[in-house]
């Protein structure tokens, strides 16, 4: 399978939600993971992308092309 790369989103958590960050893969509904640092939330993400697409796939379900960023900000 020909490797696909998704936008990632990171953010911080609230204290409330136990802390940390946040990365979401806004093309991919649903999809996210954290971690202690955005190192860490990027590496868990990864795997999280890769349980979706396998899910998607088992479903029978569209698996979206990567969007393009034009920035970051």
């Amino acid at each position: 399978m020909t490797e696909l790369r998704y936008p990632v989103v990171i953010e911080p958590l609230s204290a409330d939600d136990g802390g940390g960050l946040l990365a979401t893969v806004p093309d991919l509904a649903g999809c996210m993971s954290d971690g202690e640092t955005p190192e860490e939330a990027l590496v868990n993400v990864q795997d999280a992308i890769l349980s979706w697409i396998e899910a998607a796939q088992d479903l029978g379900r569209d698996i979206p092309p990567p969007s393009r960023v034009a920035a970051i900000a």
